[in-house]
Order: C-alpha cells, then structure tokens, then sequence
C-alpha cells in the first residue's frame, strides 16, 4: 500500500510541476527572442564602425555617437532582460525540483515554494519591464530617423 501511495504523490507531484515545466517553455521562447535581438544590436554596431570612415566629417562622427550611444543602452537593456529571464527560468527549475523533493521526503516545503515562485514572477516582471523599455528606445530611434528623411513624392 505504501508502494502506491508513493505512485500517487509522485503522479500529484508530475501534476503539480506541469504548469511551471509550460512557464519554462514560455521564457524559454521569449530568451530566444532576446538573444536574437541582441545580435541584431551587434551586427548594427559592427556594421556603423564598418561604415564610419577615418576623414568623416564631425557631423557625420556626431551621429555615429548617438546611434552607437543608443544601441548601447538597447543593448544594456537586453542584457539585463536575458538575465532576469534567465534567473526566472532557474527559480522556476528549482521549484520543480523542490516539488518533488518535497514529495519524496515528505516534508512540507510550500512555502519555500511560494517564495521561489514570487521570486520567479518578479525576475520574469522585471525581464519584461527591460524588454519593454528596449522596443520603446528602438522605436524612438526609429521615429527619429524619420524625421530627418524627406518624405519622397508620390509615384
């Protein structure tokens, strides 16, 4: 009987780890998403140093600066994006683990779970708050440059 009792408080304890195994997939599709955003960023440094030649004037130097500035604080915001999210995705796998460990113990480590969770939200929060503010300067950027093309007649 204690053979099947411990069946059934492993199978709760699958049960219970279903929705952060999905929450780890989620992250886990937006760190992709992160990353592939940060390389952007970096190919786009790259190729304004490729561009910028040695006699350009100070104008043209100046605008380098500032859209090399930019990118940089993009780049900073991502960084800190990736890792929130990627601290999120680890609590998350400890909650996991310490799921089953509680079963398997059975001691009673809800509320070290709550508090893995909170902490998990509140990296993922943060994460997203980051990436929030890098689309918002990357958007700003390119309202700006708009601003400065003429718009072209009708054809």
């Amino acid at each position: 009987m204690s053979a099947t009792l411990g069946i059934i408080s492993v199978g709760q304890a699958i049960q219970l780890a279903v929705a952060p195994v999905f929450l780890l997939a989620g992250v886990g599709a937006l760190l992709a998403v992160l990353i592939n955003r940060l390389g952007r960023i970096i190919d786009r440094v790259y190729l304004l140093e490729r561009e910028l030649p040695a006699d350009a004037s100070a104008e043209r130097r100046d605008a380098y600066l500032q859209s090399t500035r930019t990118l940089s604080r993009r780049a900073r915001l991502i960084h800190w994006a990736i890792t929130l999210c990627t601290t999120c995705d680890l609590l998350v796998c400890i909650v996991v683990a310490t799921l089953f460990v509680s079963t398997e113990v059975t001691i009673n480590l809800s509320s070290m779970i709550a508090v893995l969770f909170i902490a998990a939200m509140l990296a993922l929060i943060a994460g997203l708050i980051c990436f929030l503010r890098e689309i918002a300067l990357a958007t700003a950027l390119i309202e700006s440059l708009d601003k400065t093309i003429p718009p072209t007649a009708p054809h």
